[in-house]
């Protein structure tokens, strides 16, 4: 057992000897608190090979709700306890944005143009402050409406069908826009969660959000969680875009940057938490929707 630069703990197959009879047992609660205190994917790589009382442990629901517990990690629903603390532990630990090339900076690699009115639409390239980051493109639409669109397979991205249907984990949704100060525009969005077949089960798709002309150029982020969305979802569409109001030729409409789709099936626990303030899904911004609405009539999406 070695000690990197970093001071994080490395554990290799050589740092353990085989068992026998002669070498006095460790008591298996020790062995517990040391597993629980080492890095997981070393726990399962290497510690879980070691011996059979030791993959036990490691392959136990108990072992992964410590984890959970000591790290502050909870189910968003706690009427619904994962089947498998193992596989809900890692899912929580790996949430990133399932959207490809959300910010241009691979041109339209990834997007599907469902609509692609006026001048079509092109990418801009300069960069921008957004949420704490530096965002360097991004896509701009034109005096016509212009919509695109991508489809995420959840199986293929890791989630499973039973970990959805069982789990059912928060999906958030975020997506920054804005407009130019001399051109009015608009900006419409619709994401939908779609069964095996790509129909949809819910949709999340607001009123169109219209700029007068002479407003300011201020980015705004649009966000929503759905919760509570039942059994079902396979895929998940997310489509969006606009035009400007002007009708003048170029690219004078809505802009599109530093799109996400997220899959947050844990919220998180900290020490300063009250029992009686429920805390934030790791995933959820402080102006995401609170509920879920039902199904609504799609315009956008059905193009």
């Amino acid at each position: 057992m070695g000690h990197s630069q970093s001071g994080n703990i490395h554990v290799t197959s050589r740092d353990f000897e085989p068992r026998s009879d002669s070498q006095p047992d460790v008591p298996l609660a020790v062995v517990e608190e040391i597993l629980l205190n080492l890095p997981e994917h070393q726990v399962v790589r290497v510690c879980r090979l070691v011996c059979r009382e030791w993959k036990e442990l490691v392959d136990s629901a108990a072992h992964w709700r410590e984890r959970c517990r000591r790290e502050g990690i909870q189910p968003c629903d706690a009427s619904r306890p994962p089947e498998d603390w193992r596989l809900f532990y890692f899912m929580s630990k790996k949430r990133r944005n399932l959207l490809k090339n959300p910010s241009a900076e691979d041109e339209f690699n990834g997007w599907k143009i469902v609509q692609n009115g006026g001048d079509r639409w092109s990418i801009g390239n300069h960069s921008l402050e957004i949420s704490n980051k530096t965002v360097p493109k991004y896509f701009v639409t034109s005096y016509m409406l212009c919509l695109k669109q991508q489809l995420i397979d959840l199986k293929k991205e890791g989630y499973s069908a039973a970990f959805m249907d069982q789990q059912q984990p928060h999906i958030k949704i975020s997506d920054w826009y804005a407009q130019r100060c001399d051109c009015g525009c608009e900006y419409h969005i619709c994401v939908e969660l779609l069964d095996q077949k790509k129909k949809p089960i819910y949709t999340f798709e607001p009123e169109p959000v219209f700029f007068s002309q002479w407003n300011d150029t201020k980015w705004c982020e649009m966000t929503h969680v759905f919760k509570d969305y039942g059994p079902g979802v396979r895929f998940i569409r997310f489509t969006h875009g606009g035009k400007d109001t002007q009708f003048w030729a170029g690219h004078y409409g809505i802009r599109v940057t530093n799109s996400s789709v997220e899959i947050c099936p844990a919220m998180l626990v900290t020490k300063a938490c009250r029992p009686s303030s429920p805390s934030p899904c790791l995933c959820e911004s402080s102006s995401a929707s609170a509920t879920t609405p039902g199904p609504t009539p799609s315009s956008i999406c059905s193009r």
